[in-house]
């Protein structure tokens, strides 16, 4: 283990919503709880068998660390295993604090180049890195990416750096679009009170084709179902954002097309 400074934590959805509602699924706060999960901190002591850090590096924080070695964890997906210890979920403390202990293998360290607001950002980054890996993005990719709040934006980047060749993006937010412009997207489609179907014909005309990748970041009924019209026949959906837990969607549209629905957790190995 290595014991750190603190210096920046971001504020993710999860927090305020764990703040504002004691819950998020399955996850109750039952005890006062310290929130934070995107962190970036100072070595100042490190533990007797830790000996690729040492006092001063600076170093981001991955919050999930496994407990045991399950089959989970034999198998490289950690982020799955039943008893994972993650900071900010119920019952286990985050790292919006001063000090904090963390296992030095789930903490990296920082080139000098990236600040450590920067460091703290590679958390919600590592979730759009997942997702479009769970998405299968690769060289000429086309991808849809719903929503253009910060997860939409980390998949954006993540799409392009992954080699997509167009990315479009959808929000109601016009503000949240020029961002996702200025982060990369080639096109923005700004939605107001289109049916799923409309969307997703929008979605088509603008990229000259179906998209074969769908990145889904709201978790709203309708784009859900939106995501999926969209999607060529043999393509991906991944679901990143989280609504409630009851969901209709056109199910038999993406069964019958070989469309395939994914959903992912967090993030491993990114």
């Amino acid at each position: 283990e290595v014991l750190l400074r603190m210096h920046s934590v971001g504020i993710c959805g999860s927090d305020v919503h764990y703040w504002q509602h004691g819950r998020i699924g399955d996850f109750v706060v039952k005890d006062p709880m310290v929130l934070g999960h995107e962190a970036s901190g100072t070595v100042i002591k490190v533990g007797s068998g830790v000996t690729h850090l040492k006092p001063g590096d600076r170093v981001a924080i991955e919050p999930g660390v496994p407990r045991e070695m399950d089959e989970f964890c034999k198998t490289g997906r950690y982020n799955l295993s039943p008893t994972i210890f993650f900071c900010a979920t119920p019952p286990d403390d985050g790292n919006l604090c001063r000090y904090y202990k963390h296992n030095a293998s789930y903490c990296y360290k920082l080139p000098d180049n990236v600040t450590f607001e920067e460091g703290a950002l590679i958390e919600p980054l590592s979730v759009g890195i997942h997702a479009c890996k769970r998405a299968g993005v690769t060289l000429g990719s086309k991808v849809f990416v719903s929503g253009s709040g910060p997860i939409g934006l980390v998949n954006v980047i993540v799409a392009k750096m992954m080699g997509a060749a167009v990315v479009v993006v959808t929000d109601l937010s016009a503000s949240r679009l020029q961002k996702a412009k200025e982060v990369g997207a080639d096109f923005t489609i700004q939605v107001k009170n289109e049916t799923p179907q409309e969307v997703a014909s929008k979605v088509e005309s603008v990229l000259g084709c179906m998209p074969e990748i769908t990145v889904e970041c709201t978790g709203v009924q309708a784009c859900i179902q939106a995501g999926i019209y969209a999607t060529r026949s043999g393509g991906t959906v991944v679901l990143v954002g989280l609504g409630p837990e009851m969901v209709t969607v056109p199910i038999v549209n993406a069964a019958v097309r070989e469309v395939d629905v994914r959903g992912i957790f967090r993030y491993c190995n990114t």
